[in-house]
Order: C-alpha cells, then structure tokens, then sequence
C-alpha cells in the first residue's frame, strides 16, 4: 500500500507524537505529514495513517490512538502511547530502513522498545511520574522535547505547527543515534567474543579497536577479566571495567600510584617506558605502544590480585 498521507493533531505536541513522526516519515518519506483535528482527516481511507488521535486502534484501517476507553494495553499490561503502538506495528521495517541487519532486527527492536519506547508510552499516559529521574527529571527526553513547544504569548497562528516541525529533526537524531549504537553494539558482539576466547584466562582483554564490551563479557560470563587494552589514535590505552551502567566502580582500579601522573613523572612510578597518562579517577591510562601498555596491564593486574 502506498502512504501518501501521515496524520496527528494539531495543536500542542508531545514526544509520542513526536517520536511516532520520527518513525513514519522515515519509512514514507513521501507522505504529506498533516497535523489536523479536521473529522474527514482524522477518517480512516487507503493510503493515510492516523496517529495520537480519532479515537480508534485499528491497525487493518491503519489507526494507532490510544487515548479512547478502553485503551490498548501491552501484554503485561502497561499502557501504550502513540508512540508504542506505531513501533510495535513499524519498528521493524523503520530498522530495515535504518541498513540494520536482518538477524539483528529483532533483538534491537525488543532493546529499543524496552529502554527507549517504553519509558515514552509510561509518561504519556501518566502511569509514571518525570520525578522518578529525580534531579536529572527536567533533562529527560520528553521533557527537553516539551521545551521546543512555542511559549504561551507567542502571537503567530502557526507558531504550534512550527514549533513541532522544528522540533521533529532533533527527536529524529536522537532516534536515529540510539538506533546507531544498538546496531553497534551488535557488530562488535562477535569481536568481543572472539577476544574473550583469545583471552582464555587472562584477565587482560585485547581489542582491535575501542568498541562496547561490558555486556558481552557479562553475559559470556567472563568475570575474570579485570582489563581491557586496545589501540587508540597513535598510542595504547587500558581501561577498568565498570560493575554497571550506573557506576565508576570497576572490577579494579589502575594502581593508586599512577593517579593523575603524565609523562616523566608516570614512567617513573609505573617503569614502563612510554608510559603517557593516567587518568586521576584511575579508570583508563595511555602509553606510546603495544609493549608499553601491556607492561602496565600486566603490572596493575598484579596489584589488583
């Protein structure tokens, strides 16, 4: 079926709409985005998809709101947005349109809609409250995207319609780079392994390149790697490994006489020539070549155990 014709509302948006755009103008490009509260709009016809308004989830007639009684409802039974219900029924073919590769389609998708999606259909539909983030609430997301709206005095008739058109390519980067490093994320699965496997027992990990580890090693459970080394511009670096997302505690840390130390002054505590940089917080250090910083590995693994 050809889409010639994307409608939501007019009026004030917000990020469900919003991100819902993200998604649909990517996959009909051609398609006139129409915002609107006109009946013969909002009227279901081939060739049109309506979204976040008419009152209606039918996605044979190509209908996806969610604000009617009863509303529609996940599995587990959370609420959708607009913006689920559209990722639910598009999400896929919008990551075809994204070069994701097929055999990596759905575990992003489930990924996506899980930490990205979700979060959006909760606030929408008030089954979560912004202040969960505590004091990062009004750095959220939704919350930024909320600031792009026109302010309450701004006397132009169209200002809604500019505001939301403005805001449409910035919640389009954001999508568009979350999307990025999942896929990301599942290219350097198999070269993460394939080290761990190098590795054997070592508790030094060697990269080819810098590149999202922390996961695989968790889910391949190699908790006896303590390290990560790999090439970076013209040096070396090795880095701990985080306990979690939401900490700088590692498995362990550099030694406590590199801190802060560059040069000179790092060759002389480590002895390792070639020897550039230790950070203060002792998560990452750098040296000149291979040799060097696997010198350093060797040594930090050895005041660690």
């Amino acid at each position: 079926m050809t889409i010639s014709q994307l409608v939501t509302h007019s009026g004030g948006f917000h990020a469900d709409e919003l991100m819902s755009s993200v998604i649909l103008t990517r996959l009909f490009p051609e398609a006139e985005l129409v915002r609107s509260r006109d009946k013969q709009l909002l009227t279901p016809s081939e060739g049109k998809i309506i979204y976040d308004v008419g009152g209606d989830y039918d996605a044979v007639a190509q209908i996806f709101d969610h604000h009617q009684r009863p509303s529609p409802l996940r599995e587990d039974e959370q609420p959708y947005s607009s913006f689920g219900l559209i990722w639910a029924h598009y999400g896929r073919a919008y990551l075809a349109a994204m070069a994701v590769p097929e055999g990596d389609i759905e575990e992003i998708h489930t990924k996506f809609d899980t930490k990205f999606v979700l979060p959006i259909d909760l606030l929408d539909n008030g089954a979560m409250d912004p202040s969960v983030a505590g004091p990062l609430s009004i750095l959220t997301l939704p919350t930024l995207l909320g600031s792009l709206k026109p302010v309450f005095d701004d006397p132009s008739p169209t200002a809604d319609d500019d505001a939301f058109f403005a805001a449409l390519p910035i919640a389009r980067s954001f999508v568009e780079a979350m999307i990025r490093n999942y896929a990301a994320k599942a290219r350097a699965k198999s070269i993460v392994l394939e080290a761990i496997e190098a590795a054997g027992t070592s508790p030094i990990l060697e990269l080819p390149i810098g590149m999202p580890y922390r996961s695989v090693l968790e889910d391949a459970g190699a908790d006896h790697i303590l390290f990560v080394v790999n090439p970076r511009g013209d040096g070396w670096t090795i880095g701990g490994i985080k306990l979690s997302h939401d900490t700088f505690d590692q498995r362990a840390d550099l030694p406590a006489a590199w801190a802060g130390l560059t040069d000179e002054a790092l060759e002389a505590a480590s002895g390792v020539k070639g020897a550039k940089f230790c950070h203060n917080a002792r998560f990452i250090a750098v040296a000149d070549t291979r040799e060097a910083i696997m010198e350093m590995a060797a040594l930090a693994v050895k005041e660690a155990q």
